[in-house]
C-alpha cells in the first residue's frame, strides 16, 4: 500500500478557513487606460496614487460579511507601484498624496486584519513589474544581466521588508510563480523559509512544506472530484509551471490542495478581468446567489474559494460590492447553519443512513483529513456518486429527499469521517 499523505496543522488551519478574500487597488484604478503591457516606458507617476477615504476596517468589515476567515492585500502588482513605502526604490506610496506620503496601507491593513480576527496575506508579484520593465517569469525584458541582478537583488529587498516589518503572515501570494535562480531569479525560496516559514504559500517553489496549487480557472470552479494531493516532480517543479491533472491525483507525492480564485466582478463585463474597479460597472458585480453557487463549486468541492475584492478609487469597497457580500454570507448561514441530521465524531463506517423530518437540499460529508483523504468513491440511493471528498464535499440533492443511504465503495485504508449531514 502506498503512504497516505497527511497535511500539518497549518494546512489544516487553512482548510478550516474555507473562504478568503484578495484585495486590488492599483494605478490602473486612478488611471483606467494604463496597461503595463502597452509601454514599458510609462508609468503614471506616484501622484495619481490617491484614495481618499480609504478604509481598510471598511473592506475587512465587508470581508468579515462575506464568511471570510483572511484576506490576501496586492501590495504590489504588475506596475510596480508598491503601497507600503519601500526603500528599495522611489515608485511607492510614500511619494504619493495620500496622508501626505506618510501613509502604509501594507500597514493599515494588517492593523484591520487584527482588529477583525481575519488572517493576514501578502501578495507581492515576482514575475512581473513594468517600473523595473521585467515580465514573466521574472525576467527583464531587455536581457541585460546587470539590469537582472539589480532587480533581483530589489526583490529580496521588498520580500524582505514585507515578511520581517508586518508580523506573521497567513498565506503569501506569487501569482505566475516565482523564477528559481538557476533559471536566473532571487533565492526566494531560501528567504521564505527563514523568515516565513509557516506561511501558506500559492504557486510557490516546491520545496515549501505549506505550497496550495491554482484551481486552474479564475471562475472560482474546482472540478467535480478535487484532490488535495497532486503528483509533482520535486526536482523540476518551481511554482511556474501549470499542473495538467487540476483535480489532483488521490496517490500523489504532494499535499499541495487547491485554491478557486474569482473575482467579485464579471470579468466578460468588466475592467481588467473583473480584478480592478472601474466606474460604472455596478451590473458586473456577483450576485449574491452567483457567489454561493461558486461557494457550492469550491468549498464544496474540497477548495478553498478565495474572492477578490475591487477597491474604488475612493479608497472604498463599493456599496454594491458590499452587498452582494453580505447577501452571499447570509446565504451560506441559512444554507448551512442548522443540520437537519448530523453524525458526527470519529466516524470510520463504510456506510450511512441519514434520515429527516424535512425535505434536505444537501448532503456534506467531511473527512478528518488529519489522517490524509481515504475515500476513492461513494454513492447513494439517490442517484449522486463520486470519488473524492476530503476537508468538505457538499452534494446538491434531488427535491423530495427526506432519507438517504451514503456507501463509501472504494478507500485507501480506513476512512475517518468527522461529520456527515443533512442541511
Amino acid at each position: 500500500m502506498k503512504e497516505i499523505l497527511c497535511p500539518n496543522e497549518q494546512q489544516i488551519k487553512w482548510a478550516d478557513a474555507e473562504i478568503g478574500v484578495i484585495i486590488h487597488i492599483d494605478m490602473q484604478t486612478f488611471e483606467p487606460t494604463y496597461d503595463f503591457r502597452s509601454d514599458f516606458n510609462y508609468q503614471p507617476p506616484a501622484s495619481v496614487f490617491n484614495p481618499e477615504c480609504l478604509d481598510t476596517d471598511q473592506w475587512i468589515e465587508a470581508a468579515v460579511s462575506a464568511g471570510a476567515k483572511y484576506a490576501v492585500l496586492v501590495a504590489k502588482h504588475c506596475s510596480g507601484f508598491s503601497l507600503w513605502p519601500t526603500k528599495q526604490h522611489d515608485y511607492h506610496i510614500g511619494n504619493s498624496p495620500y496622508k501626505n506620503g506618510k501613509g502604509d496601507i501594507v500597514a493599515e491593513f494588517i492593523a484591520s486584519c487584527k482588529k477583525y480576527g481575519v488572517l493576514p496575506g501578502i501578495y507581492c508579484s515576482a514575475s512581473c513589474n513594468a517600473y523595473y520593465k521585467v515580465d514573466s517569469p521574472g525576467l527583464c525584458i531587455s536581457g541585460d544581466k546587470d539590469e537582472q541582478k539589480r532587480y533581483n537583488d530589489m526583490v529580496i529587498g521588498q520580500l524582505t521588508e514585507l515578511w520581517t516589518e508586518y508580523g506573521e503572515l497567513f498565506e503569501i501570494w506569487f501569482d505566475g510563480g516565482c523564477l528559481p535562480p538557476e533559471k536566473g531569479g532571487p533565492p526566494i525560496a531560501e528567504l521564505l523559509c527563514k523568515l516565513q516559514k509557516d506561511a501558506i504559500v500559492f504557486q510557490g517553489p516546491i520545496n515549501m512544506g505549506n505550497g496550495i496549487r491554482w484551481v486552474g480557472n479564475e471562475r472560482g470552479e474546482a472540478p467535480f472530484d478535487t484532490y488535495a494531493t497532486v503528483n509533482f516532480e520535486h526536482e523540476s517543479f518551481d511554482g511556474m509551471s501549470e499542473e495538467t491533472d487540476r483535480g489532483g491525483d488521490p496517490f500523489g507525492n504532494v499535499w499541495r490542495p487547491a485554491e478557486s480564485d474569482v473575482p467579485n466582478r464579471d470579468s466578460r463585463r468588466s475592467f481588467q478581468g473583473g480584478w480592478f474597479w472601474q466606474e460604472g460597472q455596478d451590473d458586473a458585480v456577483f450576485t449574491k446567489e452567483e457567489l454561493f453557487e461558486k461557494y457550492l463549486y469550491s468549498v464544496g468541492r474540497n477548495t478553498n474559494f478565495l474572492i477578490g475584492m475591487a477597491i474604488n478609487d475612493k479608497g472604498l469597497f463599493s456599496d454594491k460590492d458590499k452587498e452582494e457580500f453580505k447577501g452571499f454570507g447570509e446565504l451560506v448561514k441559512e444554507a448551512f447553519g442548522e443540520p437537519l441530521y448530523i453524525k458526527e465524531g470519529d466516524l470510520t463506517e463504510d456506510e450511512y443512513i441519514l434520515e429527516s423530518e424535512k425535505d434536505a437540499k444537501y448532503l456534506v460529508v467531511c473527512e478528518d483529513i488529519k489522517y490524509g483523504e481515504r475515500i476513492l468513491s461513494y454513492k447513494t440511493d439517490v442517484g449522486i456518486e463520486g470519488k473524492a471528498i476530503g476537508h468538505k464535499r457538499i452534494l446538491p440533492l434531488p427535491e423530495g429527499v427526506k432519507k438517504l443511504t451514503f456507501t463509501i465503495f472504494d478507500k485507501k485504508d480506513t476512512c475517518h469521517i468527522k461529520s456527515i449531514a443533512l442541511y
